[in-house]
């Protein structure tokens, strides 16, 4: 079976989830972040070598104070509490997004548990915390005019290495939990050869042979990058 090398992950449906059973928003967010942890751990079976899972968007800071605090506290509880586990497991562990909006003790937790993993290979796992695709190519934009370089030496490949995914591959699949079907400001530029796959499940009901399933569609897919 062809395994794509790098997944993107949009885990929604919490909140939809949490409401069909009469729970809170908070309780779906914290199901979804278990969730998170078990599909790391199948698409490291599996041979995935990265998996960069939406986490927080920049328009998610529009939700209600009440849960954007508790949003920024269970982030923040999960590296700390999986720091162990990530290690052992030989996960690598990076957050990409604008880290500088991010409470203290959040960003504080991530330098931990960044440093601790940095040396890790059996899976990367980007963690996309205050991340928009349009906050991204404007991010690299301005710094290729900081850095002073001139029009004729501006390619893709440059482009690239200014994004917060430089150094990683180009995702080849992205899975959408939760029914919806747009790519909602995710990885803009990251994402134009990647397969898309919508599943209709919420994500706290996504499962292991979801993932089976959602892999067996893409070894029948034929990219063609265009051509």
């Amino acid at each position: 079976m062809d395994i794509p090398q790098h997944i993107v992950l949009f885990p929604d449906g919490n909140r939809r989830w949490a409401k069909q059973k009469g729970l809170t928003s908070i309780n779906g967010h914290k199901r979804g972040y278990d969730n998170l942890l078990d599909f790391s751990e199948w698409c490291k079976s599996r041979g995935v070598k990265v998996l960069t899972a939406f986490g927080f968007s920049t328009e998610n800071w529009n939700r209600s104070k009440e849960e954007v605090n508790y949003l920024m506290k269970l982030l923040e509880d999960c590296l700390t509490d999986n720091l162990e586990k990530y290690d052992s497991d030989g996960v690598r562990v990076r957050v990409i997004g604008q880290k500088e909006r991010l409470p203290e003790s959040l960003q504080n937790a991530i330098k931990k548990v960044e440093e601790a993993t940095k040396n890790n290979s059996n899976l990367f796992l980007n963690l996309a915390i205050s991340y928009g695709g349009r906050w991204d190519i404007l991010q690299a934009v301005k710094k290729i005019i900081k850095d002073k370089i001139t029009a004729d030496e501006i390619d893709e490949k440059l482009f690239e290495s200014y994004l917060s995914t430089a150094s990683l591959p180009a995702p080849d699949f992205i899975i959408r939990a939760g029914g919806e079907k747009r790519m909602s400001n995710f990885v803009l530029w990251q994402a134009a050869y990647s397969e898309l796959y919508f599943s209709p499940k919420l994500w706290p009901d996504f499962s292991e042979q979801d993932l089976d399933l959602a892999l067996e569609e893409f070894d029948r897919r034929h990219r063609r990058f265009g051509k």
